[in-house]
């Protein structure tokens, strides 16, 4: 029997097949999990409903995550489908290219409000509308995030911002639903090449920095990160909540 056997979880996040939360969705297939997946438009459908397909997934169902309308429509969907739900994982964030280069002085009052409210806002939203079908189920909602939140990288900018914003606000919904029973947590996971990372000028310097300074001297791998993921949505860590995990071959305990 798999480690998240009879769970049923939504992954909020699916862009690709290279994208961490797909690595997650394949691990969380593999330990037993039923699964929706969500995409944000057409043009990102016509990727994920193939894998959601691959993976025997229950659905694939659209939702824009700046829109609390599509939130609950998201969820309201899921109860019918369920009558409840053990999971959840957000793998959303974006901020415009034009903020994740040169100086973060440049940083546009526009570009800061998206970069927050998809990277950040969403996952008190999806929260909101998620908790009410954890009840009784022990829940677990669980978000990525990067060490750019507390340590500067360069052209990370605004990301760092709302990376830092996303960490605490897993630490107050912790305080906020534990009394539900649901725990909430995040992944701090290392660089690696996703669709996200594409648009941050010099990742390639990073990720090479990391694989030279890290104790492991390596980056890491998506199913690095889904490992984790398990683990954390399991009753294995059902005593574990308002963490910030790292993956990132020990680069966070690093000075100099």
């Amino acid at each position: 029997m798999g480690l998240l056997e009879g769970k049923k979880a939504v992954i909020v996040g699916v862009a690709n097949e290279k994208s961490i939360a797909w690595a997650i969705a394949q691990a969380f297939r593999r330990e037993g999990a039923s699964l929706v997946l969500t995409y944000a438009n057409e043009s990102i459908a016509k990727r994920v409903i193939p894998l959601a397909e691959s993976v025997q997934a229950e659905k694939a169902l659209p939702c824009d995550v700046r829109s609390d309308d599509d939130l609950r429509a998201l969820f309201a969907e899921v109860g019918k489908t369920w009558g409840g739900l053990d999971i959840l994982v957000h793998s959303v964030a974006f901020a415009s290219k034009e903020e994740l280069k040169g100086s973060f002085l440049n940083t546009t009052r526009e570009g800061f409000a998206l970069a927050l409210d998809v990277s950040a806002y969403s996952l008190i939203g999806m929260a909101k509308e998620a908790v009410p079908l954890m009840k009784g189920r022990n829940g677990s909602i669980l978000a990525l995030t990067y060490y750019g939140s507390t340590k500067v990288f360069p052209n990370y900018n605004v990301m760092g911002v709302a990376k830092a914003a996303l960490e605490a606000s897993v630490r107050y919904l912790a305080e906020a639903v534990g009394s539900e029973g649901v725990r909430v947590n995040a992944i701090s996971a290392g660089p690696l090449k996703t669709l996200a990372a594409a648009g941050v000028g010099g990742f390639n310097y990073i990720a090479g920095h990391v694989a030279e300074r890290a104790p492991l001297r390596r980056t890491i791998e998506q199913e690095e990160v889904a490992g984790a993921a398990v683990y954390l949505s399991s009753h294995l860590a059902r005593g574990v909540t308002g963490e910030i995990h790292f993956v990132d071959s020990g680069y966070n305990i690093i000075g100099l």
